[in-house]
């Protein structure tokens, strides 16, 4: 196995003992997606000599005594992200103004644990959208199948694929709605949502004030623990909370289980991997516990149906980015001008709505640990069945259905791998906990990968398949 596809803190070990140099894993990374690029086109933005200087700095660093959690680790940045020397496009068909350009929180933050950002990953315009279909800068193809070019999930449409590809070890996104959630769910990897205001969102093109979230897609939860401890201001390292979330164990866990109309909208396939998720789980000693799922139900349509989100992403282009409209593919554009017709009060409503709902959900969750549901209702349909506004509106709203409501209600979550459905094609096993427990959200994520298995143990690889670079850019 190539140090690259190692868990993050052995990539780490091996740097730190001199067993291998920053800039070798950055030229791995290089090659893996030269080689790879043609079947899964991750990146808008692909630098290989920007990232080599940032590997040689890393490695000039270091000889002046000052290592890094991350030296050499190469890491993709979502298109919304500001990194100096590389362009931001957001999903659209023209370069964003110089100042979008800025590193903000999240992205310095790594840079000075000697991350190498290696690329920009595809979004969906503007990331106003869940699918994860782009008609102007392309769709990445998902990893899991060889032959048919099929959605990777949005709106960090090219985290997860650059994951898969092999030129990333970490894939930055961002999560409104659940543009880390779903993508890694029909890529099979993990990804977190945290806490809205938990993490800076400085220096990233915002979609919604009110509910953005900056994170990370990983390829287990173990790595994604690493990831935090690191980055995360409350805490003292990766191995402080590794340590810290040691004992978390099952054994007593008590699952939330809505009875959520998203259980009966989604596909046969994908309850039948949950369930038997949950099952083993149980087994392992959990205990499932049912609940009303009517507040899961009342927040995913009030999300979908506020207009909150396309009025605060068209306040935005008419401030900062006017004269992106008519560049935006009718797909993004015609739900995104509706934004423009909600009025001010009428958004102060929607949040103040949104407040009391989220109390309200503090004590619908009390008497249990965390609720589980489906990732993503439907695993990743072919591309070709939304090439229309009438087509993708509503595979676009069912693959936001169960990820909106811990959006809605200020919640935090996490996706991981529940196994594979009849086609070989990835299923998500969503965790939910209250605001603010992200780090304990963390260790039942991990307690529960120590039964069900990372997602390489429990998925297995994705196929290998021929290019499909033709198909990219429908």
């Amino acid at each position: 196995m190539s140090l690259l596809e190692r868990p993050l803190a052995d990539i780490a070990r091996a740097v730190e003992t001199g067993a291998v140099r920053p800039t070798a894993l950055v030229e791995e990374a290089i090659e893996r997606h030269l080689d790879r690029d043609a079947r899964f086109g991750a990146y808008r933005t692909f630098d290989p000599e920007h990232a080599r200087a940032q590997a040689r700095a890393v490695e000039a660093r270091r000889t002046r005594g000052q290592p890094g959690f991350f030296d050499g680790m190469p890491v993709s940045a979502k298109d919304l992200y500001g990194v100096d020397g590389l362009p931001t496009f957001a999903g659209t068909a023209r370069r964003l103004p110089v100042e979008w350009e800025r590193e903000g929180f999240l992205i310095s933050t790594l840079r000075a644990h000697g991350a190498v950002v290696i690329g920009k990953t595809h979004t969906v315009e503007l990331a106003f959208g869940g699918a994860g279909l782009n008609p102007v800068a392309g769709t990445p193809a998902n990893p899991w199948d060889a032959d048919v070019h099929r959605l990777p999930g949005g709106s960090s449409s090219g985290a997860g694929v650059s994951l898969a590809e092999g030129s990333a070890v970490i894939a930055l996104g961002t999560d409104t709605g659940g543009s880390i959630r779903i993508p890694a769910a029909l890529t099979g990897v993990v990804g977190q949502k945290l806490t809205q205001g938990r993490w800076s969102t400085d220096g990233v093109v915002p979609l919604s004030a009110t509910l953005d979230t900056v994170g990370a897609l990983t390829r287990s939860v173990a790595d994604q623990i690493h990831l935090f401890g690191a980055v995360d201001p409350e805490c003292e390292g990766p191995l402080a909370l590794e340590r810290a979330l040691a004992g978390t164990s099952v054994r007593g866990l008590r699952i939330g289980v809505p009875s959520s109309t998203v259980w009966e909208e989604a596909e046969a396939g994908v309850v039948a991997v949950v369930r038997g998720a949950l099952r083993e789980l149980e087994a392992a000693g959990a205990r499932l516990v049912d609940l009303d799922g009517a507040p899961f139900d009342d927040a995913s349509r009030a999300y979908l149906e506020s207009g909150l989100v396309a009025a605060e992403c068209a306040a935005f282009l008419d401030d900062r980015l006017a004269d992106w409209w008519p560049l935006l593919h009718p797909i993004v554009g015609a739900r995104v001008a509706p934004g423009r017709d909600v009025t001010a009060e009428a958004i102060e409503r929607i949040r103040t709505a949104r407040v009391a709902a989220a109390q309200r959900a503090r004590v619908w969750m009390a008497e249990v640990d965390a609720v589980a549901v489906p990732s993503v209702p439907f695993t990743a349909p072919p591309v070709d069945r939304v090439q229309t506004l009438d087509a993708y509106v509503p595979v676009n709203r069912a693959s936001l259905r169960a990820t909106t409501p811990a959006s809605w209600l200020g919640l935090c979550a996490v996706s991981q791998p529940a196994g594979l459905d009849a086609q070989g094609l990835p299923v998500g096993l969503q965790w939910i906990a209250a605001g603010g427990d992200d780090v304990r959200l963390l260790g039942l994520a991990h307690a529960a990968e120590g039964v069900l298995g990372t997602p390489r143990e429990r998925l297995g690889e994705p196929p290998r398949g021929q290019s499909r670079a033709a198909d990219r850019g429908v």
